[in-house]
């Protein structure tokens, strides 16, 4: 699928829209889910418009809301990348999930305190069941964070622990080498 830049530009000049802003996070493979330390949980179902090499297109939707997604290439070894993000109501997300490539991605989220930031665990349902990935954001390139002793391996830049990739090549299909290197 293809969005004209008129398309985008008008998106990105309605009152809903964020700025385009910098995401920066670190993302860890777990090994002990601790979803008991959650102080919130959320259900999100996401799929793909567009999954073009220097870009993607998401569309997910939570337990009240929806949003639309653009994502830009990753730098920095997977660390930062260009997002922009439009809030959309129910009712539009669930249109535009009509028009998505095959291969949605489901999880929980689960939104954990941990000092001065907040680990979101991800647990994998579907094609997906079984992978569980916790994800840091971080205020800059330079924020330390400390990882808790049930995080693994971190796998931030890893391309195929991305929801794009997963949707298209879900761990369920991926082999035992795969899932340990």
């Amino acid at each position: 699928m293809f969005f004209s830049i008129d398309t985008l530009l008008y998106l990105c000049n309605t009152s809903k829209s964020k700025r385009m802003q910098l995401e920066i996070e670190r993302k860890y493979l777990v090994l002990e889910d601790m979803r008991q330390l959650a102080v919130r949980q959320t259900e999100i179902r996401q799929g793909y418009l567009s999954l073009a090499p220097d870009r993607s297109v998401r569309v997910r939707l939570t337990d009240h809301e929806g949003y639309l997604t653009v994502k830009g290439i990753s730098r920095n070894a997977g660390l930062t990348r260009m997002e922009w993000e439009k809030k959309l109501d129910r009712k539009e997300a669930l249109d535009l999930f009509e028009l998505c490539l095959p291969g949605a991605i489901e999880k929980t989220r689960y939104y954990i305190p941990y000092g001065r930031h907040t680990i979101e665990l991800d647990v994998f349902k579907g094609d997906n069941a079984g992978l569980l990935l916790a994800e840091v954001e971080l205020k800059s390139e330079h924020d330390v964070f400390d990882k808790p002793a049930w995080f693994g391996a971190e796998v931030t830049g890893q391309t195929r622990y991305y929801n794009a990739y997963l949707s298209k090549h879900p761990f369920c299909s991926w082999t035992q080498q795969q899932e340990t290197t």
